[in-house]
This record gives C-alpha cells, structure tokens and sequence, in this order.
C-alpha cells in the first residue's frame, strides 16, 4: 500500500432499471472528492460499476424476451453515458458480469467455504425480491421488508451460509472504532439493531434461479448477491485475477461511500468476509441519506423519479451537480423539490457567484482595458475579506475531507458573501469618478478577482466544467489555478487578460420554470406520440406530395459532405430514436447524434464509412452538441438506410461531390 493513494468506491448500482437522479447523489459525491484528492497530489483510483446477476434480473429479461445479459448491456450502457454527461471521472468501472470479477468471486466463495466459513443448509423464511434481501419474521416492519417497505415472500431451498454470527465481537469492536462508520448514527443502528439481537449466518447461494455466478463445486447453486457484489471493491484491483496488478497499491479502500439502505452489508457482511479471508479492512464507510420526493425514497418503482438529463439540459450539469451535493445533509435526508432546485440555483449561483464574477469581470474592463491591475493601495475592508478567504480555504479542504460535501459549499459561499458586500463597502463605481484614486480602485478590484479565483478553485471538483471558465475569464494561469495555491491571498499577475462573457448562470425564472417542468412528459412518450401519427402523415404525403423547393447549384456546392469513419457509438438515453456516434472525418472527431437506433444497433454503427455533412451548424439535440449529419436513405415504409461511401479508394476525411 502506498501512503500517497486514495482509493474511493462508489456502490455499484443494480441494473434494473434506467438511472435517474437517485443515482447521481452518490457517484457526483465520489466525482468531487475524487477530484479533490487528485488536485492534493494524490494518486487516486475512483471505482463504480454496475452489480448484474440476481433474481429480479433473470425475471426482468424473461419479460423482456431477451438474455439477462442482454438485458443489463442495454442499461450499463445508459449508467455509463449519465456518468459521462454527469461529468463523472472514474478510473474504473465493473460489471459483476465481467469474466475476471466471476473468476475471483468463484475463489473466493471456495476459499471461504475451505476455511470453514461457508456451509451447506437450508433456507426457511422471508424473501425481499427488490432487495434481495432475506429477513427473519421478527425484524419485519409491519410484515414488509424493513429497507424498502415492499411486501416479502416466503422462501424455501437449498443453500450455503456464511458464518456472519462468528464475527459479532470482532466487527462490534470494529464499529466501534472513531471514523469507521459515518454519521454515527449508523453506528447506533447497526450495533443496536443487529449484533446485540444476534447476528444470523447469511444466506450465500440461490438454488432457484441461474443468473449469477456458478459455485463451481456445486452444480445448481449461484453465488448469492453480497458475496459477488460487494468482492468488486478487490477484485477490480487484480485479487485473484490476471486483469489487473495494483491490489497491493491501493487496498484497502480509503472510503466506501454508498445510500444508507446498503449500510448493513457494507459495514457488518463485507468486514467479516475481508476478516475470512484475513485481508486489511476498509479505512472509512460512509452512509448517506436518500434524495426523497414528497418523503417518499426516490425510485423507478415508486414512479417519483427526476430526470437528470432534462435538468442537465435546461440549467447546466454544474448546477444540478452543485444543487445535490449542497442540499444533501450530511446524516440526513434531501427532500427534492423543483422550487427548492431553482431558488438554490438562483441565491448561489445566479445572484451570489454568477454576479460577483459578471460585476467584477465588467469593471476590470471598464476601469482597467480588461488587465489585471496592480494591488496597490489598500482600503479598511482588505484585511476582513483575506481572513474570510483563507477561512473559506482551510473550513471547505476539512469538510471535503470529512465527506460534509454540503458544509464545504457553503463554506466557499461564505466568501461569495463577503466578496458581494465587499463592493458595496467600497462601491468602486464611486472611487472610478476621481481619478486620485486609482491605485485604490485598483487595490480594490484585484482583491475581487483574487476571491473569485480562490472561489473557483475550491468549486472546481464540484463544478468541474464551469469554474475553468471562470478562471479563464479572470486572467488566471495554471500556477494561480492549483490547490496549493489558494493558500496565498494574491497570486494573479497584473497585466493578464480579463474577459467578460455571458453569465455563468442565468437568472431563472422560477414561476415560468415550474409551469414547464410541470409540462414536460418524458421524452420516450412523446416519441411514442409522434410514431403514433406517422401513418397519417405518411399518407397524407402519399395523396398529394410535396415538391421541394428548388436550389442553385452554388446553395448546393456550400454542402460539405465528406466520408467519415464511425469509431464509437452509443445508445442515448431516454430515446427511442437516436444513437450518439464519435465520427473520424480527417484528423477531426465528430460527436454527431442520428435519429436512427430502431435500424441500426450502436455494434453495426462501429467501424462503418459513412457519407457526413460535416458543416452543419452544431446544434444541441437532448442535451449533446452535434456536429454534422449522417446521410440516410427514407424507405417506401419509413425505414432509414445508410448512404455509404463504395469507392474502394475513398478515404476517411474525403470531400463527395
């Protein structure tokens, strides 16, 4: 183990079902501090993934008329893109599903069971099918499964256990020890409502369905869901595989971080497994709160999900990031509200950053022709405003690094606020009418840029897709954008550029936005809406056709069509239609979005040539910017066919004409 590692992990989330918001708190929470550590000098590893075998999953696909692993391909690819347009930066990603991560969990299964810790018994009690979960009759809540309040099953079959009643002191002590486990009140719950009841063995293979992983000296029993689950947190580093070689490096985890409803496996089932297999256990487990919609636990079951990529959409990803990671408290639940989302977005970044940077950034130009001015006279004000930022510097790295993810934002915005009443304290519009006080002006402006840069920097692994852009727009080079760097009040040059710009973050208008969120219908219906009134319009076409209108031959000469090499491309979510492809054109990739998924599978897309018009005016199509248009045939019937390139000499970047 190096000492200058991190490692982080973020659960990894049963495919099930599409990804909404519910899912984005814990991997946009890991993202930041993930960020954080590596802007420290730390050698970070950041893991998530998805977690692909189980009942429900096997059921699901029957349903669906398709493989269980076909059926998880399909949503692993949607997890994945979230990820990607969440602006998620992980290092690796596991699917349970993955030939290595089946081989390590088959050893250990067997090595446990070798060493005495698995057993071969039989399984009599209560089945929570959602949860794959088993539950004895006394720790029930109102007959229901305690975790999600579903209804349970009885269940019966053969199985192996694992011995989790063998290591009751051991992990009572262990959840005893200052940091473990967080808040503490998950402490409370797990000594209280389990170890001191009496830890029951856990049930650890299945008899009655087949997707999961084979026990491979027991013909018709699967590795139980926690056993292959909760092994990704190792075997995604090499244990008891040849995919990778850095187990030694980065084990053991720095910080498992996961929603509170996974907690008793996490901090009671996967110590005690680590302790079988006499391996160092886990530095921290975190345990946070839900996102709740109307008190209820946000869930594609419960139907009261947000989707993340129509928010992404209409404010920018940065504010819905910031938003969840600033609302969310650290022991406790998030209630979600449209409302509450928008007056946050506004208070902080509209009216508190966003206009501390546009009236900054706007004098800077005015009063000094767009250069950094000198900080030279210093006003009564200066003192308190340089205290309040190293504050700020020193409060949000400790909370950061305690996981009070929404105590280390408003900590920054603590400075946002003093850097606003700065100006009303020194009102430079006023001291820009004498020129006698020029060097105080300027005294008074640099401090402005200094705050907002020590600002930006603090919010970089939170809004890591904004704050370079406000950097850039307040003269900051790469020496004054580091973390080292904003321990010291007064490090921009004088003399860079300074640029104004569009607002960072528009001012929202909230009763306007909530009567449009009320309206928006998920984007798969109105698809579904539109197909269904094709056939009118088709013959409708059909009866009296259209003639188009004609075009010179110098309109049609400004077409630039050239052939294109698809290299990658991927299904877009919560779309019927369309597929997102990473075209070659040349020495240039195209990020381009084509209507066509019903025709084409992204598999079909990769490697094709293809006719693009490639200067297309990009536009944003759910959310992607698309940079050309992939050329289709329209079928007698509506289908869409590729226009590809024959020649056998025509190259990728070639002009047609």
């Amino acid at each position: 183990m190096e000492k200058n590692k991190f490692y982080i992990t973020t659960p990894i989330y049963y495919p099930s079902g599409n990804p909404h918001i519910g899912h984005c708190y814990t991997t946009v929470a890991c993202d930041a501090v993930a960020r954080f550590m590596r802007s420290k000098g730390k050698d970070v590893l950041f893991l998530t993934g998805t977690d692909e075998h189980g009942q429900k999953i096997e059921d699901k696909a029957r349903e669906a008329g398709v493989t269980p692993k076909e059926y998880v391909d399909k949503i692993v690819d949607k997890f994945k893109y979230l990820w990607e347009y969440m602006g998620i930066n992980y290092d690796r990603f596991i699917r349970t599903t993955d030939d290595y991560h089946v081989k390590s969990v088959q050893w250990i299964f067997k090595t446990l069971h070798d060493k005495g810790y698995i057993y071969k018994g039989e399984y009599k009690g209560k089945y929570c099918k959602p949860c794959e979960s088993f539950w004895t009759e006394s720790q029930l809540v109102d007959g229901k499964c305690p975790d999600c309040g579903r209804d349970v099953v009885d269940a019966k079959e053969e199985a192996y256990f694992f011995k989790l009643s063998a290591f009751s002191d051991r992990l009572e002590a262990l959840l005893q020890t200052p940091g473990f486990l967080e808040p503490r009140s998950r402490v409370n719950e797990m000594i209280n409502n389990f170890i001191k009841p009496g830890l029951d063995d856990l049930c650890v293979s299945r008899t009655s369905f087949k997707w999961g992983v084979p026990v491979d000296f027991d013909e018709g029993h699967v590795v139980y869901v926690w056993v292959d689950a909760l092994s990704n947190y190792i075997t995604a580093l090499g244990y008891q595989n040849d995919q990778y070689n850095d187990f030694e490096k980065y084990w053991p985890a720095d910080i498992h971080v996961m929603a509170k409803e996974i907690i008793r496996f996490h901090s009671l089932v996967w110590p005690a497994i680590l302790m079988a297999l006499d391996l160092p256990l886990p530095t921290h487990i975190y345990g946070h709160g839900w996102i709740t919609f109307g008190d209820k636990k946000m869930s594609k079951s419960m139907g009261n999900v947000v989707d993340p990529f129509v928010l992404g959409e209409r404010y920018g990803v940065d504010a819905v990031r910031y938003v969840i990671l600033r609302e969310m408290p650290f022991s406790g639940d998030y209630s979600f509200s449209n409302e509450q989302m928008l007056q946050r977005m506004n208070t902080d970044l509209s009216n508190g950053l966003g206009n501390l940077i546009s009236r900054t950034t706007a004098m800077v130009n005015k009063y000094f022709g767009g250069k950094i001015p000198e900080n030279t006279a210093t006003t009564e004000f200066d003192a308190d405003l340089e205290a309040v930022a190293m504050q700020a510097v020193k409060n949000t790295q400790a909370c950061i690094e305690d996981m009070h993810l929404g105590d280390a934002l408003e900590e920054v915005f603590k400075l946002v606020s003093r850097a606003n009443k700065y100006i009303d304290e020194t009102a430079p519009w006023v001291l820009a009418k004498d020129p006698a006080n020029n060097e105080r002006l300027a005294g008074v402006l640099y401090h402005l840029l200094e705050s907002i840069r020590i600002c930006a920097v603090l919010l970089t692994p939170f809004m890591p897709k904004t704050m370079p852009t406000a950097l850039d727009r307040i003269g900051a080079a790469e020496a004054a954008r580091t973390l080292d760097s904003v321990n010291t009040f007064g490090v921009l040059p004088k003399e860079n550029p300074v640029t104004d710009g569009a607002p960072l973050f528009p001012r929202i208008d909230i009763a306007k936005e909530l009567e449009a969120l009320a309206k928006i219908v998920a984007p798969e219906k109105k698809e579904e809406k539109k197909e269904e009134k094709k056939p009118e319009k088709k013959a409708e076409k059909k009866a009296e056709p259209e003639t188009p209108a004609e075009i010179s031959f110098d309109d049609f000469v400004k077409v630039d069509i050239r052939v294109g090499k698809v290299l990658e491309c991927k299904i877009v979510e919560n779309s019927e239609k369309l597929l997102c492809s990473k075209v070659q054109i040349g020495e240039r990739v195209h990020t381009i979005m084509s209507g066509i998924r019903k025709y084409y599978s992204p598999e079909q897309m990769v490697g094709k040539n293809v006719c693009v018009v490639v200067n297309l005016k990009p536009r944003k199509i759910a959310g992607v910017m698309s940079e050309g248009m992939i050329l289709c045939a329209q079928t007698a019937d509506g289908k869409f066919t590729l226009i590809t390139p024959e020649a056998a000499d025509a190259v990728c970047g070639d002009r047609i004409s």
